[in-house]
């Protein structure tokens, strides 16, 4: 048989919730309590084997090594980690520039966080390393406590002693950044980046995109200018910038141009021929030889005053304290680093993840990304985090697992150790145009826009609002403000939630809001009302005036139906003294079916139906409401029912003393349950069974 001509016949008894409850509930007070011990006692029990399901949880590679496929995997790993590192390496200087520090210290921070996200990480496609818009924010907090001197010797033990304090900023804000993530791990706090939701994030990096931008183009055009901070700082950049264009290095200027005409046609046939490449072309890497060589060959930093990279020491860094005293100074930028980098580190993640068929953990990516931030702190390394640029370029070359990072990490090493300190010559311009051709995908986000409107105005808002924000402001400040724009969202959507009267489909046990459903009718005496959102103390004043509005319950019109109704029992009583009994009965509002037999005609509305089933929860201003509407209801005769509460909102509504203005029988499972039962209520006594027939 067809299935869209298929029917459905339900005969069975009416079940208010008392009544379900009995037939098909559980006793969870004894229960629950077992279940919380017997899980405590679970969690506190010590063996071998819940020692070994720990360390492979919270130790990932003790999970995945051992069933590593040698032969399927290792080709796309090697190539893979190749790849990255091979990019690694001029992104690592040229993002180290953002940051304010050395370039060497962009290498050391390309090298540790990758072997410790090996190890503790969740993503197989994730690549960690130095990240263009966690830098910039690092790189405003350097300049805020250890700004440029302009009449620094750069080849002074002043200068030496001025890189020191630079980096012992930046390792920090790693530190404290890593420390907060160790925090929120413990505290099971992963879910918090949800709270930068897709719209604030992909704003946020397209908006620092720009400033990073900007922030380059005082090296890409060789001037020496101090580097803005705070609000406005875009602005007061560009205003700079301007004003000393006069002062250009035209060679600079040059070497700029070129590179850009390198780098942007190669890495858009990079992006546009990547299923075809089996490897990108490592255009950056290409660029910064030739670029080391030819001035080196030119002695264009004597000849032209360029400023190049300079002295780059070979080895591996011996361990330094980060500069533990400015905490109190750097505690509530890094905070906004630490969500940064976390939650694009986890949306990337999460993306890959679901593009692969694998699952990630948040809060192990909490712990891994702690754990990396705090141990490389102590190597003189600057904020990392999940990269895009080279998480793309890592899964697009074909990687399969955490293992590439292996790879990734051993091209950086020898860098370190060997090929360091040949690029002393490199021009700093030459890393400038690297950082700007490096955020092809943050502008290109921009396209979104369209698609985001059509579906929906209010993300597009909060999308433009963050961007706004971020350009006009700066980074930290427009990210607190998007963050708060977006939850300010979902609270006026809470507050303005939709309040409809529900009618029955004919022969159906189906209710709909009739606004939309034209066919569908109201039930004879009873108006069913469903609300759209929870009931609180933020939306508890419109909730009352939208269901005030369509019972149409005005307090004058409740003042004069309760002025009525006493008066028509006074006559009553007056009537006769012999039947005082039965006239009290009849004007009584308390039975269960009398109500309907009072002055009210069948035209008017004699009982209120309020389906909860949109209603997740109600706090105790919102409970009270109920008591008050209630209460309200009874002065004018119209009895309130409920329908479709979960057991969250029930039990507020009961431990709130709605029951002392409400009985239980009031209180059904279904809609139609309730329906069946006023009707029932207006034909025969309540003692009579009731049954639902559809």
């Amino acid at each position: 048989m067809d299935n869209m001509s298929a029917s459905v016949a339900v005969y069975r008894n009416i079940y208010t919730e008392d009544r379900f409850k009995q037939a098909y509930g559980s006793d969870n007070d004894t229960s629950g309590s077992l279940r919380l011990r017997e899980k405590l006692a679970e969690r506190c029990r010590c063996s071998r084997g819940a020692c070994l399901h720990l360390l492979r949880e919270r130790v990932p590679i003790f999970n995945w090594l051992p069933r590593y496929r040698l032969k399927k995997w290792i080709l796309g790993d090697t190539i893979a980690g190749l790849t990255v590192g091979i990019l690694h390496i001029p992104q690592g200087m040229a993002f180290a520039l953002l940051t304010s520090v050395a370039p060497i210290f962009g290498l050391y921070t390309s090298f540790f966080p990758v072997v410790l996200y090996m190890v503790f990480g969740t993503g197989r496609h994730v690549s960690t390393g130095t990240f263009a818009v966690v830098s910039l924010m690092t790189g405003s907090v350097v300049e805020q406590l250890v700004p440029t001197p302009l009449d620094m010797n750069s080849s002074s033990s002043e200068a030496a002693e001025f890189e020191a304090q630079r980096i012992g900023v930046a390792s920090a804000v790693a530190l404290l950044s890593g420390i907060i993530m160790l925090c929120m791990f413990g505290l099971q706090l992963g879910f918090l980046s949800t709270y930068l939701s897709e719209p604030i994030v992909k704003a946020f990096t397209s908006a620092a995109a720009f400033h990073v931008t900007i922030s380059q183009l005082q090296s890409m055009l060789g001037l020496r200018l101090p580097r803005h901070t705070g609000t406005f700082s875009l602005f007061k950049t560009l205003a700079s910038v301007m004003e000393n264009l006069p002062h250009t290095n035209m060679a600079e200027l040059l070497i700029s141009l070129v590179c850009l005409a390198l780098l942007v046609p190669v890495k858009e046939i990079n992006m546009r021929y990547r299923h075809r490449l089996r490897t990108p072309i490592p255009v950056e890497i290409l660029t910064v030889i030739i670029a080391t060589g030819v001035a080196y060959a030119s002695s264009l930093d004597s000849t032209y005053n360029i400023e190049i990279v300079g002295h780059i020491p070979a080895g591996f860094p011996r361990p330094r304290m980060p500069a533990l005293h400015t905490f109190p100074d750097i505690a509530g930028d890094t905070v906004a680093i630490t969500f940064v980098g976390y939650a694009v580190s986890v949306s990337l993640a999460m993306i890959y993840a679901d593009k692969h068929g694998y699952s990630i953990h948040p809060n192990q990516e909490l712990l891994a990304h702690g754990v990396s931030n705090t141990v490389s702190s102590f190597f003189t390394c600057f904020p990392s985090s999940a990269t895009l640029a080279t998480t793309n370029i890592l899964e697009s070359a074909g990687g399969y697992t955490q293992l590439s990072g292996l790879f990734t990490s051993l091209v950086v090493l020898i860098v370190l150790l060997l090929i360091g300190p040949l690029f002393y010559f490199l021009p700093k311009a030459v890393l400038a145009c690297i950082n700007v051709t490096s955020l092809r995908q943050m502008f290109l986000q921009f396209q979104d826009l369209p698609e985001l409107w059509r579906i929906s105005k209010i993300d597009f808002m909060v999308w433009v609002v963050t961007w706004l924000s971020v350009v006009v402001l700066n980074v930290d400040l427009g990210l607190a403000i998007g963050v708060v724009f977006s939850m300010m969202t979902v609270i006026c959507r809470t507050q303005r939630a939709g309040c409809s009267v529900l009618g029955r489909a004919s022969n159906t046990e189906i209710y709909r809001p009739m606004e939309n459903h034209s066919k569908c009718y109201e039930v004879p005496g009873v108006k069913i009302l469903t609300y759209n959102g929870p009931i609180y103390y933020g939306n508890r004043s419109f909730f009352r005036e939208e269901m005030s509005r369509l019972l149409g319950l005005t307090p004058e019109k409740i003042r004069s139906r309760e002025k009525d109704r006493k008066t028509l029992e006074k006559r009553e009583r007056e009537a006769t003294v012999n039947t005082v009994e039965r006239v009290i009965a009849n004007t009584s509002f308390s039975s269960e079916n009398e109500f309907f037999k009072s002055e009210t005609s069948e035209s008017d509305v004699q009982a209120v139906l309020i389906d909860c089933s949109s209603v997740i929860f109600v706090d105790v201003a919102g409970a009270r409401l109920f008591t008050q509407m209630c209460t309200e209801c009874q002065k004018v005769g119209v009895h309130v029912y409920l329908a479709n509460c979960n057991e969250s909102v029930l039990k507020i509504l009961t431990s709130s003393g709605l029951m002392n203005y409400m009985k239980p029988q009031h209180i059904f499972v279904t809609v139609h349950d309730a329906v069946m039962y006023i009707q029932q209520q207006k034909e025969k006594p309540p003692e009579h069974t009731t049954t639902v027939w559809v």
